[in-house]
C-alpha cells in the first residue's frame, strides 16, 4: 500500500533520484519502505497545478468545499488499522495516541466543513451609498475575505496527523479556498502518503480540480526551500523549531513578492506557583505536573518547561515532591534517534551550567531512543543573569526557578521571550493579590491557564494557539480552531459594483443567508 511516491496533483510520481527511509525508534531500525524525494520538476509541476487549480477552487461554494473536507475525514477513517500501524511504526508512539490524533484530525476537518458551510466566516461588511450626503456623496462599499492562493504546508515531527498532511494548516487552507502543497515530514513519510492518498481520493470523488492538493517527499531542507521561494506559493504554514521557522520566515521575506509565514515554534510555557496554593496543595500539583512534563515524552509544544515560585518552605516541598513523582514514571520512546540525541545533548548542556542544580534524574538504564526525565532548580538571580537558561529543552525536562520575592518573579516574567501558554496555580482569591504578575504574564503569552496544565490543546473557536515571537511569527492568529482560516485570506472591497456582478456574500438579497455587518448593524436580512 506504501509506494514511496509523491502526489503531484492527482497522480503519483517518483522522478527524483534521492531515496530515503523512515525509522522505527522503538525497535531502533529502519522501516522497509523507500521514499523518492521530490525533484525540482515535480515541485514546479505541483505548484503550477496548484496555481491553475486556484482559479477554480477559490470559486467553489461553501457547500462544495464542506463536502470535500468531510470526504477527506471519511477517507482517513477508511484507512482503518493500516494508518494506525504505520503511524506507530514511524513514531514509537502508542496506539492510543495514534487513534486520538486521528480523531482530532477528522474533527478539525469536519469543524472547518461546518464553518464554510455556514458562510459567515467571510466577514461580509456593507456600507450603502448616500447620494445626498454633503459635502460629498457616499459611495456604496462592500467588503469580504477572499483566499490568497496556493499554500505550502510543512508537516510537523511531533504530530504526524493533527499538524501535518491533513492537519490544521491544510484543513484551514482548503476551507478558505486555497490549494495546498504539503512538504511531508521525513520522519513519517509513510503516514503522510496514506493520508495524502485519502485527500486525493476525496478530491476526485468531490470533483475538486487537479492540483488542489499535492504531497511532496523530502529528506532534507531543499524541497521546502524551493517551495517557499516559488513565486506561485502565496503563504506558508509551519510547526517546528525556532531555527526552522525563522529560516522560512526570512526566506519568504526576501522574495521579490514577500509572503506570510505562519510558524508555530518554540515555547517553554511558564507556570507560576503562588505561595498559598503550594502550601495547601503542593504535593497534589507536583503529581499533576510530573505527568504533564512527561506526557508524550515531553514532545509537545505546550510542555511545561519552566516553573516559577517564590522561595519558601512550600516551594521546597513542591520541588521534593515533583522530584519523587517524576522518577516514578516509566520513561518512553522519543520520536527519532535524532530527536533523542538532541534531547540528551540539550539536557547535558543545561546541566553543565554552573548555576543549575539537579533535583530529579531517572537513574535506571533505558532502551535506545528512550528519554530520561529530569527536573533542575536554579535561583531567580542566576536565571536573570544567564539567558542560556531560558532556552527550550525539547523533551521530558523542566526547570524550577526559586525567586526571592514577588518582585523578582515579575521581573523574570517580563524578561521572558514570547510563549504559547502561561499558567497560574492559585488558591481561591489568592491571584487577586498578584495583579502585576498576571499582567506581565498576559503580555508574554497567547493562552492564560488558571489551575491547570498547558499540555492539551482543545480544538474550538476560543482556543488561541500562538503567541508573541518566537512562540509564533504572528501573534494575531491561531493555528488551532476554526479561526485559523483567517491566516489564508485577505480583505477585498467592491465600490459601486453592480449587484448582479457582486459575490454571493455581498449581494443585496443575501442569497447565502449569512450574517453581515450592514451600515454598522449585524443582520441576516436582505437589503
Amino acid at each position: 500500500m506504501i509506494t514511496g511516491k509523491n502526489y503531484v496533483g492527482h497522480r503519483s510520481s517518483s522522478n527524483g533520484k534521492k531515496v530515503f527511509k523512515t525509522f522505527n525508534p522503538k525497535l531502533n531500525l529502519e522501516n522497509e519502505w523507500p521514499f523518492y524525494e521530490a525533484s525540482k520538476e515535480e515541485i514546479h509541476e505541483a505548484v503550477t497545478l496548484a496555481w491553475e487549480a486556484f482559479g477554480e477552487f477559490r470559486n467553489t461554494t461553501g457547500n462544495q468545499r464542506a463536502g470535500f473536507l468531510r470526504k477527506i475525514a471519511d477517507e482517513i477513517e477508511a484507512l482503518g488499522a493500516t494508518l494506525i500501524e504505520v503511524y506507530c511504526q514511524e513514531t514509537g508512539l502508542p496506539e492510543g495516541r495514534a487513534m486520538g490524533e486521528r480523531g482530532r484530525t477528522c474533527f478539525q476537518l469536519r469543524s472547518f466543513a461546518e464553518l464554510v458551510e455556514s458562510g459567515s466566516w467571510v466577514s461580509a461588511s456593507i456600507d450603502t451609498a448616500d447620494s445626498d450626503r454633503k459635502p460629498a456623496p457616499k459611495p456604496d462599499l462592500r467588503k469580504m475575505m477572499v483566499p490568497i492562493g496556493p499554500i505550502a504546508v510543512f508537516g510537523a515531527s511531533n504530530f504526524p496527523l493533527a499538524y501535518s498532511t491533513a492537519g490544521g494548516d491544510t484543513a484551514s487552507a482548503l476551507a478558505s479556498g486555497c490549494p495546498v502543497v504539503v512538504k511531508s515530514h521525513p520522519m513519517h513519510a509513510a503516514t503522510g502518503e496514506l493520508v495524502a492518498s485519502a485527500i486525493v481520493k476525496a478530491a476526485k470523488a468531490t470533483q475538486m480540480p487537479n492540483g488542489v492538493f499535492s504531497n511532496l517527499n523530502s529528506s532534507g531542507i531543499e524541497v521546502g526551500e524551493q517551495l517557499v521561494k516559488h513565486p506561485k506559493i502565496k503563504g506558508v504554514g509551519f510547526t517546528g523549531s525556532i531555527v526552522g521557522g525563522r529560516a522560512l520566515f526570512d526566506m519568504a521575506s526576501a522574495r521579490d513578492e514577500p509572503i506570510p509565514v505562519f510558524a508555530e515554534m518554540g515555547s517553554i510555557n511558564p507556570v507560576i506557583l503562588l505561595p498559598k496554593a503550594l502550601k495547601n496543595k503542593g504535593q497534589e500539583w507536583a503529581k499533576i505536573y510530573a505527568s504533564s512534563i512527561t506526557l508524550g515524552t515531553g514532545q509537545f509544544c505546550t510542555n511545561p518547561g519552566l516553573i516559577l515560585g517564590v522561595s519558601d518552605a512550600g516551594l521546597d516541598d513542591f520541588i521534593q515532591s515533583l522530584a519523587e513523582e517524576i522518577v516514578r514514571i516509566e520513561p518512553s520512546c522519543m520520536l527519532s534517534p535524532g530527536i533523542s540525541k538532541r534531547y540528551a545533548e540539550s539536557r547535558s548542556k543545561m546541566l553543565g551550567e554552573g548555576e543549575v542544580n539537579l533535583a530529579a534524574d531517572y537513574a535506571e538504564v533505558v532502551a535506545e531512543n528512550y528519554a530520561k526525565q529530569a527536573v533542575v532548580v536554579v535561583e531567580g538571580v542566576d536565571f536573570l543573569k544567564n539567558p542560556r537558561l531560558h532556552q527550550e529543552v525539547f523533551g521530558p525536562f523542566s526547570m524550577v526557578v526559586r525567586c526571592k520575592d514577588a518582585g523578582e518573579l515579575e521581573t523574570i516574567i517580563r524578561g521572558l521571550e514570547g510563549q504559547l501558554t502561561g499558567t497560574i496555580i492559585s488558591e481561591e482569591n489568592e491571584i487577586e493579590n498578584f495583579p502585576n504578575i498576571v499582567n506581565a504574564l498576559q503580555n508574554r503569552v497567547g493562552r492564560l491557564i488558571f489551575n491547570g496544565v498547558p499540555t492539551g490543546v482543545e480544538v474550538c473557536p476560543s482556543m488561541q494557539h500562538g503567541g508573541p515571537y518566537p512562540a509564533s511569527t504572528d501573534s494575531r492568529f491561531t493555528a488551532v480552531g476554526i479561526h485559523a482560516i483567517q491566516r489564508w485570506v485577505r480583505p477585498v472591497s467592491y465600490q459601486n459594483w453592480p449587484d448582479k456582478l457582486l459575490p454571493e456574500a455581498l449581494k443585496n438579497d443575501n442569497p447565502l443567508g449569512i450574517e453581515r455587518l450592514v451600515d454598522g448593524v449585524l443582520t441576516n436580512n436582505s437589503l
